[in-house]
């Protein structure tokens, strides 16, 4: 009976060792397995930031369509198009702005040149029956030398005037005849003078630059 109680005392013994043993062996492995899973997490933690040997990064990587062209220069975006559109529009608008203010500044610069020619015809065409009366003046015979010598004198300021302001007497007598420049008003026979050639000038004509202030009164001969 004592035999048998020492050996249920041993049988005892020998598996709470056991038990002692497997746990320690658990209590091992559960320490092995949360050292494997922290390593493992910093590997991960690792690879997510090396780019170069993230897989995850790689494909991510190779789906984002790239914004370089076919020459490794870069597209331009929506705002850089936005930009260069509104620029390129700005300067045709200055462009044409600046070429309507040309042509606008020629035919103001026109207009005043034709403003000044007219001002000046209308003041010329004003004194022109004055200038024939002086020039019947001395067509006439006069006794009284010195009043003949001042009407010359005035015919002269007159002459001076016209031509600084540009105004020019229409060659008239033995010219051919210019229906442009000579008013006929009748024509005789001269066997002395050529065809259609202008023998007398009642009236002197005119002209300021290419415009005719009045033109000559004239007789064409033959």
């Amino acid at each position: 009976m004592a035999k048998t109680n020492n050996t249920n005392k041993e049988n005892a013994s020998k598996a709470s060792a056991k038990t002692t043993k497997s746990e320690k062996q658990s209590a091992k492995s559960s320490k092995n397995s949360q050292t494997a899973a922290g390593d493992e997490s910093t590997a991960k933690a690792n690879a997510s930031a090396d780019p170069a040997t993230n897989p995850l990064t790689d494909e991510v990587s190779e789906s984002v369509p790239t914004t370089e062209g076919t020459n490794g220069d870069k597209a331009p975006s929506g705002d850089e198009s936005s930009a260069e559109e509104l620029l390129t529009a700005e300067r045709d608008k200055y462009l044409r702005l600046a070429a309507e203010y040309d042509n606008y500044r020629k035919r103001s610069s026109k207009e005043r040149e034709m403003t000044y020619n007219d001002a000046r015809i209308e003041s010329v065409t004003k004194l022109l029956p004055i200038y024939d009366n002086l020039e019947r003046a001395l067509q006439m015979e006069c006794s009284d030398e010195p009043f003949y010598k001042g009407i010359e004198m005035i015919m002269a300021q007159f002459n001076d005037m016209f031509e600084n302001m540009g105004v020019k007497h229409i060659p008239a007598v033995g010219e051919p005849f210019d229906p442009n420049l000579h008013n006929a008003v009748t024509m005789i026979t001269d066997p002395n003078l050529g065809e259609n050639i202008v023998a007398t000038e009642y009236q002197k004509g005119f002209t300021l630059g290419q415009r005719v202030i009045r033109f000559s009164t004239v007789v064409v001969a033959n």
